[in-house]
């Protein structure tokens, strides 16, 4: 562990919103890590990041937002494709510096097309291997 408080020591004694983002361990850039999984078959989807202001807009609407590092900018999940995350549940793990949040994943989670952005596996000898399965075709969902 990091050293100081854990993460359950510094739960504000009257639960909030504020509370639980003050009590969150944010990285140098203010980020935390989220990882992502289907509620319905465990499944995971995706790793991200999301700064204060994407948990608060996820605690309020429901729906999962995030930070993007390359665009430096909150983004809802979905905004272009209409692949959104509703949110089953949240949890926060024991250090306070990632969430794991449970969803349901409408179309597919990531913007290559596959379901899950985990849909590549590295083989003994060093080659990648699709695995995952393909849902969309990007350049027809973002029409780039």
């Amino acid at each position: 562990m990091s050293g100081g408080k854990e993460f359950p020591d510094r739960i504000p004694a009257q639960p909030s919103v504020e509370g639980l983002l003050d009590a969150l361990k944010y990285d140098g850039d203010g980020l935390v890590s989220v990882l992502v999984q289907d509620a319905n078959d465990g499944a995971l989807l995706m790793a991200a990041f999301a700064d204060r202001n994407a948990v608060r807009k996820t605690l309020e609407t429901g729906l999962m937002h995030y930070y993007s590092r390359s665009r430096k900018k909150m983004w809802l999940k979905g905004e272009e494709s209409g692949h959104t995350q509703k949110v089953v549940s949240l949890a926060v793990d024991c250090d306070g510096d990632a969430i794991l949040a449970k969803v349901q994943q409408t179309g597919g989670a990531c913007h290559l097309g596959f379901r899950s952005c985990f849909s590549f596996g590295l083989e003994k000898d060093g080659r990648v291997k699709v695995i995952g399965e393909k849902l969309f075709d990007p350049a027809k969902v973002y029409k780039k």
